[in-house]
């Protein structure tokens, strides 16, 4: 494993643009030759629907905690020099990009397999939820990764919390495989400050 482990976990409160530049130059580096990158973007339709814009919360605290640990899973499965890792929150319009990860490795099949691990995961387990907005209504979504993730865990039977959750999902398997309805309409409300809320390890 690299000898410096040098990782860069934000969550960017709304009206902050992600800067690739600023990610790459992280994990740049004179001994690292690969770095991998991923980037998501909010794209026009989904389904047939045109949509809007997508609507981003986290509890920020347990992300950055489950984003540094999903890190440290993949410092210990691939040879890494450098992981930077960004989530935008609030509105993300389309074209606009809502997650950038870069990640830098002396070798590519390390940076590229480690890149598509950590943006897996990260969907997978990582309490940021989205809602896109269509021209014509809006819908809290889940990833499929969320969903087969709560398979795996024998959590079948649709329900949580002793909240009634009835999930939808789409005949294909994609990124936005499922949506959830929770009956009882219970919210919870998250306060953020205004500035990016950053981890350096």
């Amino acid at each position: 494993m690299a000898t410096e482990e040098k990782t860069l976990v934000e969550i960017l409160e709304e009206n902050n643009l992600i800067d690739l530049a600023k990610y790459v130059n992280y994990v740049s580096a004179s001994q690292a030759g690969a770095i991998a990158t991923f980037s998501g973007t909010t794209r026009d339709t989904f389904e047939g629907k045109t949509v809007v814009e997508l609507r981003y919360e986290a509890y920020v605290p347990m992300a950055i905690r489950q984003m540094k640990s999903i890190c440290s899973s993949a410092r210990s499965s691939w040879d890494i020099h450098s992981i930077a890792v960004a989530h935008r929150l609030g509105t993300v319009p389309v074209g606009e990009m809502s997650v950038f990860i870069a990640v830098s490795a002396v070798h590519r099949a390390d940076a590229l397999d480690a890149c598509k691990f950590l943006i897996d995961e990260l969907k997978a387990s990582v309490p940021i939820w989205k809602k896109e907005v269509y021209s014509n209504g809006e819908v809290w979504k889940e990833n499929s990764e969320f969903m087969d993730r709560k398979l795996e865990l024998g959590k079948t039977n649709g329900s949580c919390c002793r909240r009634n959750v009835k999930v939808e999902t789409h005949g294909t398997k994609s990124c936005c495989g499922a949506k959830v309805k929770v009956a009882d309409g219970a919210a919870a409300e998250i306060s953020t400050s205004d500035a990016a809320t950053e981890e350096t390890i």
